[in-house]
């Protein structure tokens, strides 16, 4: 299973840059949901991300987001704005972001995502994940 890992380069941010952290994160995570990758967009969350989807159902764990992304449409894309970000210890970042969903017909669904993301050695996975509809 594939797994983002972060680096201290030009193109990866350092442990230290928090938007950075976050922009990669989410960058992976809407490049799985665009290849409509299920496994992929799962590999980027911990073994015990709580996670609920628009469907407001939660669940816990890679089997039910690679359940969640499995169902959803192809050639739907994610495209986000990270509009807060800041870090709650070392190991752990929180990120607000607007997020636009566009399907393959051309709708598109804003919706704001709040993530929690947790670091593992040199990886930042998602540990909980929360979407809602902008009303």
């Amino acid at each position: 299973m594939e797994v983002f890992e972060t680096k201290a380069s030009p193109q990866f941010p350092s442990h230290t840059d928090t938007s950075g952290i976050a922009t990669a994160v989410l960058t992976s995570w809407s490049e799985g949901i665009a290849d409509h990758r299920p496994e992929a967009v799962a590999s980027h969350f911990t073994d015990n991300a709580l996670f609920q989807g628009l469907d407001k159902k939660h669940g816990i764990g890679r089997a039910v987001i690679t359940a969640y992304y499995d169902k959803q449409p192809a050639g739907l894309r994610a495209e986000f704005r990270i509009l807060e970000h800041r870090r709650l210890s070392p190991d752990i970042v929180l990120a607000y972001a607007g997020v636009d969903f566009t399907f393959a017909d051309g709708r598109v669904l804003p919706v704001h995502l709040t993530v929690v993301l947790q670091r593992s050695g040199r990886n930042w996975l998602i540990s909980h994940y929360h979407v809602s509809k902008i009303e």
